[in-house]
């Protein structure tokens, strides 16, 4: 099998272990890390046991297309996108016998090792998913008073900012913003909510004009020193709501660039949502794959290739 039909789904390299995602695998480079988006896929925080076809390249090239493009508003921790695997040399101790495999190019950059914030920064500009559910029961998004009559999908008044904890394992929790300054102190809480609601205005506008809704997104932020920094994965498929400007409609839900088939099908399929998952049909990896794709393509105005 080749790796364009998924083959990425452990990377397993003789360096040591940072930490082993659902989908990113992090190794130790001495005050670096080396970041793997694998095509790894997970749907009810349950890995599945196949993979999506590219998915590892659009998420690492989407990120680092994104840190460039809104480095102005916040530094991040990507040092360098791996293009090219010689490139990491420069990376490794004198003397290593490490000879990097092919596969990480396109796949993995090396990021800044820096104090991760367990907070997740959530910015909702549009009503969907758990905060439409919420809406629906009490007429609030994470406890907040909105305007009554909205409808699913619809533009909100503002862009809101919805933190939650971030969970090692299990769902991630809301967060109010005096449970968010006990956590990380009122300074930095203070900064998440303008650093978070500024980078996804800009995202919201550039998606505009290349024809995308970007509806929500999540982020994530360290600490280098006393700097604060944007860290892990921007503004993909899996950390974002993206529709299509031409099929948006407000009433109802609207067909989504990410791993939408996966979640539809294993609905439907009496899983109970306890490991191990089932093996997906090749027809709902095709159309996940083709998601993921026309996404990155659609933001960046760039075919995906290796």
């Amino acid at each position: 099998m080749s790796i364009n039909q998924s083959v990425l789904l452990n990377t397993d390299l003789p360096l040591p272990l940072f930490v082993k995602g659902k989908v990113r695998d992090s190794y130790e480079l001495g005050e670096h890390l080396l970041i793997i988006a694998t095509d790894r896929i997970s749907a009810f925080d349950v890995v599945l046991p196949c993979g999506i076809p590219n998915k590892g390249l659009v998420l690492n090239k989407l990120s680092a297309f994104w840190f460039n493009q809104t480095r102005d508003l916040m530094p991040n921790h990507m040092i360098e996108p791996i293009d090219d695997v010689s490139s990491l040399d420069a990376y490794l101790p004198a003397g290593s016998r490490f000879v990097p495999p092919p596969y990480l190019a396109g796949r993995s950059m090396v990021v800044k090792k820096v104090k991760r914030l367990m907070v997740e920064c959530v910015v909702r500009g549009y009503l969907a998913g758990s905060a439409w559910e919420e809406y629906q029961q009490h007429g609030t998004i994470s406890g907040l008073r909105v305007d009554r009559g909205l409808k699913e999908s619809q533009e909100l008044p503002q862009p809101l900012f919805t933190p939650t904890t971030k969970a090692e394992t299990g769902h991630d929790l809301p967060l109010s913003r005096d449970e968010m300054k006990k956590l990380v102190g009122a300074h930095i809480a203070d900064e998440l909510e303008e650093k978070s609601l500024s980078i996804y205005n800009y995202a919201r506008g550039y998606a505009i004009s290349r024809g995308i809704i970007m509806a929500d997104t999540k982020f994530e932020f360290g600490l280098d020193g006393d700097k604060l920094i944007i860290i892990d994965e921007l503004l993909t498929p899996d950390s974002s709501r993206i529709w299509d400007v031409e099929l948006y409609k407000v009433g109802q839900s609207q067909p989504s660039f990410d791993k939408q088939p996966v979640r539809d099908w294993l609905a439907q399929s009496r899983w109970d949502k306890k490991p191990p998952a089932p093996m997906l049909p090749p027809e709902v990896i095709e159309a996940t794959a083709g998601r993921y794709e026309r996404a990155y393509e659609r933001l960046t105005g760039n075919k995906l290739s290796n």
